[in-house]
C-alpha cells in the first residue's frame, strides 16, 4: 500500500507544497529534505505545466520559471527517486491530466511505484471521469487523491465514499493562494465527509498563517499549504531554505496545537 494516509498516522498532518524545478532541480531536493527534519508530514509536488488552472499566480509564475528551466516529468521522477533514498516521508506529484495522459497511464503509474511515489492530486480530473485513470493507479498501489470543493453540495458524500490516501477539502471558490480569511462551512463539509469515509481529510486552498493552519486542522485531520511556500522561493530563489525551515516549523507547531 502507498505511504499517502500514513502521513496522519501521529495526529495532524502537515502538508507541504513546492512547485519542482523551481528554481532548479537541485533546490528543489534541498527545499524537500529540509521540510521534512522541519516537520513536514507530507510533500506535494507541483508538475511543472503551461497552463494550470487550478493555481494563482505565485504559483503559475513558479510553473513558468521551472519549465524555462526546461524541467520535465522525468526530471522529477528521478527527484522523487533520490529523495526517496534519504526518506520515507510520503510524496504525492500534483498535476493536470494532460500530462499525465501524454505520459501514458500505465507508463507514467509504473514509473512512480518505480521511483517510490505515493499518490496523484489532479485538480482538472472529475469524480466522473476518475474511473479512467484510477483502477490502473490502484494496480500500482498509487492514489488518486480526492478533491472536494465547496461545489461539491450533494456529490461531497460520493466522492468521499471513493478516495483513496487522504480527501483534500478545496477550503474556498477560486484558485490557490494566499487569503487573509477563509469563510467557506468547512465544519459542514468536514462532517459530511467523516460520515461517508475513514480516510483522514487535509484541508488546502488559502492557508498561509499559523493562526488559519490551527484552525484548519481544528477542523479537519491536517492542513496543507503551497503558495506561501512557493512565495518564499520566489522572494529568495536559491537561498531560500533557512527562511522555508523557519516557516514550516512555525506551520507544523501550529498544526499540533490544534
Amino acid at each position: 500500500m502507498s505511504r499517502s494516509k500514513n502521513a496522519f498516522d501521529h495526529g495532524k498532518a502537515f502538508s507541504a507544497f513546492i512547485t519542482g524545478g523551481d528554481p532548479t532541480i537541485e533546490k528543489s531536493e534541498e527545499f524537500i529534505l529540509n521540510m521534512v527534519d522541519a516537520g513536514a508530514d507530507l510533500i506535494e509536488i507541483g508538475v511543472p505545466f503551461s497552463d494550470p488552472i487550478a493555481e494563482g499566480v505565485v504559483i503559475q509564475d513558479a510553473n513558468l520559471r521551472a519549465l524555462s528551466n526546461g524541467c520535465t516529468t522525468d526530471d522529477l521522477f528521478e527527484l522523487v527517486r533520490r529523495v526517496r533514498t534519504k526518506t520515507d516521508v510520503p510524496i504525492v506529484f500534483l498535476l493536470y491530466c494532460n500530462s499525465v495522459f501524454k505520459y501514458g497511464y500505465d507508463r507514467f503509474c509504473a514509473k512512480g511505484q518505480e521511483v517510490g511515489l505515493d499518490g496523484l492530486i489532479i485538480p482538472d480530473l472529475p469524480f466522473e471521469e476518475k474511473n479512467e485513470l484510477a483502477p490502473i493507479a490502484a494496480s500500482y498501489d498509487m492514489d488518486i487523491i480526492s478533491l472536494i470543493a465547496p461545489t461539491s453540495e450533494d456529490r461531497i458524500k460520493k466522492i468521499a465514499a471513493d478516495s483513496t490516501g487522504f480527501v483534500y477539502v478545496v477550503s474556498s471558490m477560486g484558485v490557490t493562494g494566499v487569503r487573509s480569511e477563509i469563510k467557506t462551512d468547512l465544519a459542514s463539509m468536514l462532517e459530511s465527509i467523516r460520515e461517508a469515509t475513514d480516510n483522514p481529510a487535509a484541508i488546502g486552498f488559502g492557508i498561509s498563517t499559523p493562526e488559519q493552519a490551527k484552525k484548519m486542522a481544528g477542523i479537519a485531520d491536517g492542513a496543507i499549504v503551497g503558495s506561501a511556500i512557493v512565495k518564499i522561493i520566489a522572494e529568495h530563489g536559491a537561498d531560500s531554505t533557512p527562511y522555508i525551515v523557519d516557516y514550516v516549523k512555525s506551520m507544523k507547531a501550529a498544526v499540533l496545537e490544534a
